[in-house]
């Protein structure tokens, strides 16, 4: 089970990160096009925020029940500070996340309230390029769970 929701974890990681990049195409564009916000720009939005939440409930379901990392982290907490490998998925990796869906939620949230076109595409800039930006260094790049640290 562990290893299926890992693998679906890892997987749910590139979904995040294409919608993202659409995201910030569409923003981007929209913000230097000089062009109207649409209802797509606002469903590119949602559809990041959304993948992000699936990602990140699938991450608490590993963290809490699933994952021996964390189990062993959590064992003792003291040795597993010293271990880097252990300390990234314990707290760096996890403390980041919670971060990155804040920083999403708030961004959401900032657009949806921009008086106007420009406001919504500069507030969308803003929030999910900081969002994207705490995901990106919070992906375990060549980490494994598994492995001990190099």
């Amino acid at each position: 089970m562990y290893s299926f929701v890992l693998g679906l974890h890892n997987l749910l990681r590139w979904v995040v990160i294409l919608a993202a990049l659409y995201l910030l195409f569409r923003t981007y564009s929209g913000l230097f096009g000089r062009r109207a916000f649409t209802a797509q720009d606002a469903a590119a939005g949602r559809w990041f925020t959304i993948s992000l939440d699936v990602q990140v409930l699938i991450g608490l379901l590993l963290y809490f029940v699933l994952s021996p990392v964390t189990r062993a982290a959590l064992a003792n907490f003291g040795a597993a500070m010293s271990d880097s490998n252990l300390r990234f998925f314990a707290v760096e990796h996890s403390l980041m996340m919670v971060v990155a869906v804040i920083l999403g939620h708030v961004g959401t949230a900032q657009v949806r309230k921009a008086a106007d076109d420009r406001a919504k595409f500069v507030r969308s800039a803003i929030w999910y390029t900081l969002t994207i930006l705490v995901i990106l260094a919070a992906v375990p790049w060549g980490r494994s769970p598994l492995l001990p640290a190099f």
